[in-house]
C-alpha cells in the first residue's frame, strides 16, 4: 500500500509539474497599444500571465529587441493601437516556446523595459518606454517687462494606460478630466493677459513627477490638476479642492536643498546672487521658504474662489480647501490646486460627468474663478497688475472731466470703460483709467 501511494504522489508531482509548465509556456501577446506623449513614447504589449523578459538595443538601423521566453510566438501581432514617429514598425518572430519582438526606431533612445502586475481595467502587461531625447521646450525667463500672460498650466489627472478610477457603468476618470482641461484651456486663451498650458495634451501617461517638472519648465504661475474622486460605496458625491499639506511642502524644500544641480532653476533670479548655493545653505533655505510660503498662501486664496464658483453649479464635497500630501501638489515652488469635479463611483455623479454640458459648466466655472482670483492678486509684471494699476479712487471734489484732464484722456473713454451712463460719479468710486 505504501508503494502504490509513492507512485501516486510522484504521479501527481508529475502532472503538476507538466500543468504548470504548461501554463507558463502558453504566454501569450494579447494586444499592443501605443500611448505617444510629446517627450516619451509608452508601448504596451497586455500578456496572458507575467511577462519573462530580456530586451537589448541594437544601431544601424536602430531597433530594440525583446525576447519573451515561455511564450507561444508567431509572426503576427494583434492589431495596433496608436502610433509614435518614434517607432517605424513593430514585429515578430517565434517558435512554440519563444518569442522575439523587433521596435524598429526612427532614432536612438535609451528604452526602459518593465513588467506591471494586473490592475482593473487591464491585466499583466509588458511595458516598454521610449524617451524622446529632445527636451522640453521652455518659455524663455521672462524679462523685466509689463503687460506679461500670466501662464497657468492645465494638468488633466491620468491619462494613457492609466484610467483612473472607473465607475459603476465603466467610463474613466480620463475621459472625464482631459475635456475638461481642454475647455478650460481654450477660455484661458481667449482672455487677454492670461496663457494656458496643457500638461497633458492627449490620452497618454504621464508621471506624477513629471507633470509638475513641466508646469515648472514653462514657468507657470498657478497649477490646476484636475479629477474626479472615487470611494468604495456609491454614497458619496461632491466637488473638492485641495491643496499642499505642509509636512509635504517642508520635505518637498528639504529635497530641493539636497539637489544642489537644481538650485538655479529653483532659485529663479536669486540664483545671480547665491552663486554658491552649497555652502550659502541657509540663504537658498530662506528664499525655498519664502517661495514656498507664497505658493500656499496662492494656492489656497485660489482654491476659495474654485469653490465659491463651483458651489454655483454642483454640490460641495467639503466647503473648505482640504490639504493633502499628493504628489501632483509637491511643487513649494509652484502654487498647485487640485480639483476634484465630483464622485465618479456615485452612479447620478457619473452620469453628470460623463455629460458634456456639465462638463463645460465645470470648465467655465474653473475659468471664472481663476480670472478672478488673478484679478485680486495678480503677478506684480502681469498685464492683470498693469490693468489694477491704472485705477483710481474718486476723491471729495473730483470730477469726470477733472479726472478726463489729469489721465490725458477723453470723457467719453473713461464713460465708455466704465460703463457709465451718465458724468456723475461718487466718492469713494473706483473707475478704470484707459
Amino acid at each position: 500500500m505504501m508503494k502504490n501511494n509513492n507512485y501516486k504522489i510522484k504521479g501527481c508531482l508529475l502532472l503538476f509539474t507538466l500543468f504548470s509548465f504548461m501554463a507558463v509556456a502558453s504566454n501569450q501577446v494579447k494586444g499592443v497599444r501605443v500611448w505617444p506623449s510629446p517627450d516619451n513614447t509608452r508601448v504596451v504589449f497586455d500578456m496572458a500571465a507575467a511577462p519573462e523578459h530580456i530586451s537589448f538595443s541594437l544601431d544601424n538601423p536602430d531597433r530594440l529587441v525583446i525576447d519573451l521566453n515561455n511564450t507561444t510566438g508567431s509572426s503576427s501581432l494583434p492589431p495596433l493601437s496608436g502610433e509614435s514617429a518614434l517607432i517605424k514598425s513593430i514585429r515578430s518572430s517565434g517558435d512554440a516556446n519563444k518569442m522575439r519582438i523587433v521596435l524598429d526606431l526612427t532614432k536612438a533612445t535609451k528604452a526602459n523595459v518593465f513588467a506591471l502586475p494586473p490592475t482593473p481595467p487591464y491585466g499583466h502587461r509588458l511595458v516598454v518606454d521610449l524617451p524622446d531625447d529632445q527636451p522640453v521646450r521652455n518659455l524663455p525667463p521672462p524679462s523685466i517687462r509689463a503687460a506679461r500672460d500670466i501662464v497657468v498650466a492645465i494638468d488633466a489627472g491620468h491619462g494613457g494606460e492609466d484610467p483612473g478610477s472607473i465607475g459603476p457603468s465603466g467610463f474613466y476618470e480620463k475621459n472625464i478630466t482631459l475635456p475638461i482641461a481642454k475647455q478650460l484651456a481654450q477660455l484661458i486663451d481667449r482672455q487677454p493677459g492670461m496663457k494656458a498650458m496643457m500638461v497633458r495634451t492627449n490620452d497618454y501617461y504621464l508621471h506624477v513627477n513629471k507633470r509638475t517638472e513641466i508646469a515648472r519648465g514653462q514657468q507657470a504661475d498657478l497649477l490646476v490638476s484636475i479629477h474626479a474622486d472615487a470611494f468604495t460605496s456609491p454614497q458619496p458625491r461632491g466637488a473638492s479642492v485641495w491643496v499642499l499639506s505642509l509636512r509635504r511642502a517642508t520635505t518637498e524644500v528639504g529635497r530641493m536643498l539636497e539637489q544642489t544641480e537644481r538650485h538655479s532653476e529653483l532659485l529663479g533670479g536669486v540664483a545671480e546672487i547665491i552663486k554658491d548655493s552649497a555652502n550659502e545653505r541657509y540663504l537658498a533655505q530662506t528664499v525655498l521658504d519664502l517661495s514656498m510660503n507664497h505658493s500656499m498662501v496662492t494656492a489656497y486664496q485660489a482654491a476659495n474662489e474654485v469653490l465659491q464658483e463651483l458651489d454655483k453649479i454642483a454640490y460641495l464635497h467639503k466647503r473648505e480647501p482640504q490639504a493633502a500630501s499628493l504628489g501632483v501638489l509637491k511643487a513649494p515652488d509652484i502654487p498647485s490646486i487640485l480639483v476634484e469635479v465630483g464622485f465618479i463611483s456615485n452612479p447620478k455623479e457619473e452620469a453628470l460627468l460623463k455629460s458634456g454640458s456639465h462638463q463645460s459648466k465645470l470648465a467655465t466655472s474653473l475659468f471664472t474663478a481663476l480670472k478672478r482670483h488673478f484679478e485680486k492678486a495678480p503677478p506684480a509684471d502681469s498685464l492683470f497688475a498693469m490693468q489694477r494699476a491704472k485705477e483710481h479712487r474718486v476723491s471729495a471734489g473730483e470730477s469726470l472731466s477733472l479726472l478726463a484732464q489729469r489721465y490725458n484722456v477723453s470723457v467719453d473713454e473713461l464713460r465708455n470703460v466704465n460703463q457709465l451712463t451718465s458724468d456723475s460719479i461718487r466718492i469713494g468710486q473706483t473707475l478704470r483709467i484707459p
